[in-house]
């Protein structure tokens, strides 16, 4: 598949897939780093059954990620990451972002065994038992990313003072192990600033009598 100008279209941006409602007029990716952005140009069929007017639209494709919460069913402790966010930064945000393990599903890959993997090289944690929180769409109004959440069983007895990430991609992370309680406090006091991070960590307020009760038989 080629662009307009001749040039191979990149296999992270493919055409967005037909639909009943969707109507495209031009599909061209004007990007092609490494989420390229396409400048879509489509009606949609609203709900009286007529068509809109053309729209213009870009959109991010950044693919299928992956959250995962760190807990400890047993000594009631999360364990959260820190790590400096460049966009929290030109949100007029604090840049250190207090936030989850995360990271990019490859192609391929079962996003639980992503998990397992961003898990270990951002926290140095090994996993056991894994649950699905669900999967979420972040950006809808802009990217395609579909994130994965997953409840992941991990041992804070003792605490993890290593940093994690990755040296090639000069990625710092920094563990900071709460307790539970305190986690869900810093959602509701809005200390938590970053959504998956929150609504990962409201779930698991909602499920937490009974996962704490399953997991600690």
């Amino acid at each position: 598949m080629t662009e307009p100008d001749g040039a191979p279209r990149p296999p992270n941006a493919p055409p967005v897939p037909p639909h009943p409602l969707y109507l495209p007029e031009a599909d061209e990716v004007v990007w092609a780093g490494r989420f390229p952005v396409q400048r879509v140009r489509f009606r949609y069929r609203k709900q009286d059954g007529s068509l809109s007017g053309p729209i213009t639209w870009e959109l991010l494709r950044r693919g299928q990620g992956t959250v995962i919460l760190p807990w400890d069913p047993v000594t009631e402790r999360i364990a959260l990451i820190e790590q400096f966010r460049l966009p929290a930064l030109a949100a007029g945000e604090e840049p250190v972002m207090t936030e989850l393990p995360a990271g990019l599903v490859e192609p391929g890959e079962d996003p639980a065994e992503t998990a397992r993997r961003e898990l270990e090289e951002e926290t140095g944690l090994a996993c056991g038992r894994m649950q699905p929180i669900g999967a979420f769409l972040l950006m809808q109004g802009s990217a395609d990313e579909r994130v994965h959440f997953q409840l992941a069983e991990v041992s804070l007895a003792v605490k993890p003072t290593r940093a994690g990430g990755l040296a090639a991609e000069n990625e710092e992370t920094v563990v900071r192990v709460v307790d539970t309680a305190e986690a869900f406090a810093m959602v509701a006091e809005n200390r938590i600033r970053n959504a998956p991070a929150a609504l990962a960590l409201l779930w698991l307020q909602v499920n937490h009598a009974r996962l704490r009760d399953q997991w600690t038989r």
